[in-house]
């Protein structure tokens, strides 16, 4: 008789005091250290917005649309989870309030009910139950870790956290619950103080659920003393309470949560059979320790426009060209320093000035986008990066203004753009893709772009090919516009090289400049930061860093 396989085990990530602390890293961190026990895990992310996808968030207010292989449009979460658990999730391992609702209303109308009454609860939490079940076991994953979006008391949230308090009655050995909760340390004080925690605590007991372990973010190691304290208060055992402080990298996550033993604490609450670690960490920590020890700088500036939030600044618009260009310093032993530019400031008055002070940087690099604003400001910083032979690398927005540059300024186009920002121009050098011109019609932008992994032919001999070191590639696209076809002879006459492209030769995915003619001069359609992890950085931003080095 065949073996039976154990049942799933299921971990629930809920956030306390505040968002923003690191629920995402915590389930990513989660997720690794169980790896390391030899265990399959699966994650999700739950996000409580009525929105179906992330797809038509604005990046200034909810931060980067991640892009799954398969196409869907995802928060980044889903991005730090598969960077740190080098795995490929799908659109079953996301959700939202409105994919919920929409899902259970459609179900309702083709009467799969059966005439029966349909209700918030207990149907919406039925339907969040049954994606992660059959999820989880389609992914063979032995543990599941779901991450549930904003903190508990939240109004939004609380179908979600019913799910947990359900899921937990059922199967109250295969279900626990974790918090992260921010221990503030108020500055006119100068102690740590775990009340917030207490009240997160008591708000999610209101709701029928207890935390079986607290991760306590705070600006530095929890002591023992506050340990103790929120064991007394919060009903968990004191070597539950996991200290969390800042760290310099957050790939030393992990690693911290393995002094507290937290890999062993979650085999224990889960039922699971101790395991030897497999080695897994060591190869993890390796790398960690190369960014700590890495004092030679290169200074990159990212120019973008979604940087600027009231007072403050949002990198998180680009969180995966972060943590690429991360993934890509460990492997040439440098510190990357980043800094950001908004792309406005190049078409203000002093313009010029400010596009001379981009000689302090050892690279540039312009990431994707949408819109008008910021444009031109864009197009003068790429003109100067390839007169001034300073290394550029451009990702999908980056590359079509790339087009736009080098049609107005080498091939003389001076009216060359993309119809994205002038429709009339006599130059549509980017062009809408003609499936694409129906949805503009129609007013129907959600997840309608070319979405998800597409292959693309690479040209031998270029800077491209020698990054990647093969023939074809599968890359991640998120994108309506594209090189007009009718353009791009031209294009290469006048000296720029389409290093990639689709296997029918109609799309362009790479362009570039020889390196006789610049050292690194190269941008792509797709978005090579989505396939970048911590132990396998992208070659081309492997590439573009060593153009840096050497240009420094």
């Amino acid at each position: 008789m065949a073996k039976q396989k154990n049942k799933a085990k299921y971990i629930f990530v809920v956030g306390g005091v505040m968002s923003g602390v690191g629920k995402g890293i915590t389930t990513s961190s989660i997720g690794k250290i169980l790896q390391s026990r030899g265990l399959s895990v699966t994650t999700f992310k739950i996000d409580p917005y009525i929105n179906v996808d992330a797809g038509t968030m604005n990046p200034t207010e909810h931060g980067e649309v991640f892009v799954l292989k398969d196409g869907y449009e995802t928060d980044q979460d889903m991005g730090n989870y598969e960077r740190f658990l080098n795995i490929e999730l799908s659109r079953e391992n996301y959700m939202t309030t409105g994919m919920v609702y929409k899902s259970v209303i459609e179900r309702e109308r083709n009467l799969e009910y059966q005439g029966k009454c349909v209700q918030v609860v207990p149907h919406i939490p039925l339907e969040v139950i049954a994606r992660i079940k059959k999820t989880t076991k389609k992914n063979a994953a032995d543990v599941a870790i779901i991450e549930i979006g904003g903190t508990v008391g939240e109004y939004e949230n609380i179908l979600f956290l019913e799910a947990i308090r359900m899921m937990k009655i059922e199967s109250p050995k295969d279900v626990i619950t974790v918090m992260v909760s921010f221990i503030p340390t108020p500055s006119t004080i100068g102690e740590m103080k775990t009340k917030p925690t207490q009240h997160a605590v008591r708000t999610l007991n209101s709701t029928g659920v207890q935390p079986d372990i607290i991760i306590a973010r705070a600006s530095r190691p929890l002591d023992e003393k506050r340990k103790e304290k929120i064991a007394i208060f919060c009903s968990v055992r004191k070597e539950d309470v996991i200290s969390a402080p800042d760290v310099e990298s957050i790939y030393d996550v992990p690693l911290n949560f393995e002094k507290d033993y937290l890999s062993d604490i979650l085999l224990a609450k889960l039922g699971l059979k101790n395991r030897k670690h497999t080695g897994a960490l060591e190869e993890w920590a390796k790398v960690a320790k190369r960014i700590h020890q890495a004092t030679e700088e290169v200074h990159i500036g990212v120019v973008g426009k979604y940087f600027k939030t009231g007072d403050y600044v949002l990198s998180d618009a680009y969180i995966s060209v972060i943590e690429a260009i991360k993934h890509a310093s460990c492997v040439i032993g440098k510190k990357a320093v980043l800094t950001w530019i908004d792309s406005t400031d190049f078409e203000e008055a002093g313009g010029e000035k400010k596009l001379a002070e981009l000689k302090q940087y050892d690279g540039i690099i312009i990431p994707g986008g949408f819109g008008t604003r910021g444009i031109e400001g864009k197009i003068a910083v790429i003109q100067y990066c390839r007169e001034n032979k300073l290394p550029y690398f451009g990702l999908c927005y980056g590359m079509q203004l790339l087009v736009v540059e080098y049609a107005r300024h080498i091939l003389g186009l001076k009216d060359a753009h993309t119809v994205e920002v002038n429709p009339d121009t006599k130059h549509p050098v980017v062009d809408i893709m003609p499936e694409q011109k129906e949805n503009m019609r129609k007013k129907n932008y959600g997840a309608t772009m070319r979405l998800g992994h597409y292959l693309a032919h690479l040209i031998p001999k270029t800077i491209a090919e020698g990054a990647y070191g093969k023939e074809s590639v599968m890359e991640r696209h998120r994108h309506r516009y594209e090189v007009n076809p009718a353009y791009v002879g031209a294009l290469r006459e006048g000296g720029l090289v389409f290093s990639a492209t689709s296997p029918d030769g109609v799309l362009m995915e790479i362009a570039e400049l020889p390196k006789n003619k610049h050292p690194f001069f190269l941008a792509t359609q797709f978005h090579p930061e989505f396939q970048s992890s911590f132990l396998y950085p992208h070659p081309l931003f492997v590439a573009f860093l060593k153009a840096c080095v050497k240009k420094k």
